[in-house]
């Protein structure tokens, strides 16, 4: 895979045909004002979700709440899809092409400290801990676009040539430990075998100027990868180790190894490449060297060719640092979430829809960010574009805006009409202009 900006990005220009030329700017007026008219429910949607906020695999309200809505609007509703994900199928009153919207639905276990008066004040369990539950990356602003865009879009079915699919998805953030969950066990029930859809597009709120989207063509979001190494010694008295196998000198070792491989081994202009550990366990007493050390941690890329790389010296060096003090390393990797790979021919087609979307606020450019999304699997089976919505306080800079996955995270409930019209466009314009794409 190659990393390049999207070329077209800042180029102006016009809102893709919905109707004949002429009839035109009266559609766009049209939708317009229908999107206006439904923000008055997204905002309400958007702070009950986030006053009730339900982790990966236990979206049972949210998805409640969502199937009512989507049966409300006289959808085809499918529920129960991966544990909680529910599905809206949109038929318009001639025949057409089938285009996937996706939004998804879960919360963190971060304990909320916003202050807002619709703040979470939920706790739950995870990974056997108590914790509090919070819509700390915006997911909730996600569910609600999207519910807003459905009734927007079903007001306007005799119109619509084709169909649309309207994907609530669960365990984006990763299902618990032990379960499946998100994107891939959906796309395993069969979320794709009936409509077929061409394209999905997705957006994400993200920290930046509000009401402005971010996209780039090709890796917008890496591939994620979790790893494990169990390196095991010969437990022994701390008062002399040469009569045992020291696990902890050996993963000392071990990390600072691993740490220069993408730094001194790897291509890194090709594209970034990032190993990050995050947790390190061994031993129980001051001055026992104990049998063994287990090490976590992740790996993101943005090219298979360089994933598979990295993974490979990775284990080699765990397996001959830890052979040349006499230990053995066990070394396991655990796939979240392939390259967000924005599909290039429909990026660039989807261009005039997110300009519009966007109005004056515009369309940017965004660099590679290093963080990865499940909706990645979906673009494995066709081609989709994923994006972003800035969604800061207005004057505000980056600097000071708490990130996503931060208690502190909030969204500026004014940029979300952006979001609503960029779905509720590219769906009308992919059904009424469909670009002639590559198989995958």
């Amino acid at each position: 895979m190659r990393l390049s900006l999207l070329s077209l990005t800042l180029l102006p220009f016009l809102y893709a045909p919905l109707a004949d030329a002429e009839q035109q700017p009266a559609v766009k007026h049209q939708l317009s004002k229908q999107i206006e008219q439904v923000m008055p429910k997204v905002i309400e949607w958007r702070r009950d979700i986030h006053q009730h906020p339900e982790l990966s695999n236990r979206e049972v309200r949210t998805a409640a709440k969502v199937a009512a809505h989507l049966e409300k609007l006289g959808l085809e509703v499918r529920t129960g899809i991966a544990h909680t994900g529910v599905v809206g199928i949109l038929k318009g009153g001639k025949p057409g092409p089938v285009v996937a919207l996706r939004a998804d639905m879960d919360a963190l276990p971060v304990t909320e400290q916003t202050g807002l008066p619709f703040a979470s004040k939920v706790v739950s369990e995870f990974n056997g801990q108590q914790t509090g539950v919070m819509h700390a990356c915006g997911h909730d602003a996600h569910v609600a676009m999207l519910m807003g865009a459905a009734e927007v879009l079903a007001s306007r079915q005799a119109e619509i040539a084709g169909t649309i699919m309207f994907v609530f998805q669960p365990a984006e953030e990763g299902p618990p430990a032990g379960e499946e969950g998100g994107a891939k066990m959906m796309l395993a029930e069969g979320l794709f075998a009936n409509p077929t859809p061409t394209a999905i597009f997705g957006l994400h709120v993200w920290p930046g100027s509000p009401g402005q989207l971010q996209v780039k063509t090709e890796g917008i979001m890496a591939a994620a990868d979790s790893f494990q190494i169990t390196v095991k010694g010969k437990q022994v008295h701390g008062s002399s180790p040469w009569r045992g196998i020291d696990p902890i000198n050996v993963t000392g070792q071990l990390i600072n190894a691993i740490n220069l491989i993408p730094a001194r081994q790897i291509d890194v202009t090709k594209a970034p490449a990032v190993v990050s550990f995050g947790q390190v366990h061994g031993g129980i007493r001051w001055n026992i060297i104990p049998d063994d050390v287990k090490l976590e941690g992740t790996i993101r890329t943005f090219d298979s060719d360089m994933r598979e790389d990295l993974i490979t010296r990775m284990a080699h060096t765990s397996k001959h640092i830890a052979r040349a003090s006499g230990a053995e390393a066990e070394f396991h990797v655990h796939n979240f979430a392939a390259v967000t790979w924005n599909d290039p021919a429909l990026t660039d087609w989807a261009m005039p829809s997110l300009n519009w979307a966007a109005a004056d606020h515009g369309v940017a450019a965004i660099k590679p960010i290093t963080g990865a999304e499940d909706f990645s699997f979906y673009q494995q089976q066709i081609p989709g574009v994923f994006f972003f919505l800035g969604i800061s306080p207005d004057n505000t800079p980056l600097s000071e805006v708490p990130p996503n996955h931060s208690p502190m995270f909030d969204v500026n409930e004014d940029a979300l009409i952006t979001g609503v019209r960029a779905l509720s466009g590219l769906a009308l314009d992919y059904l009424a202009n469909p670009p002639e794409l590559a198989q995958k």
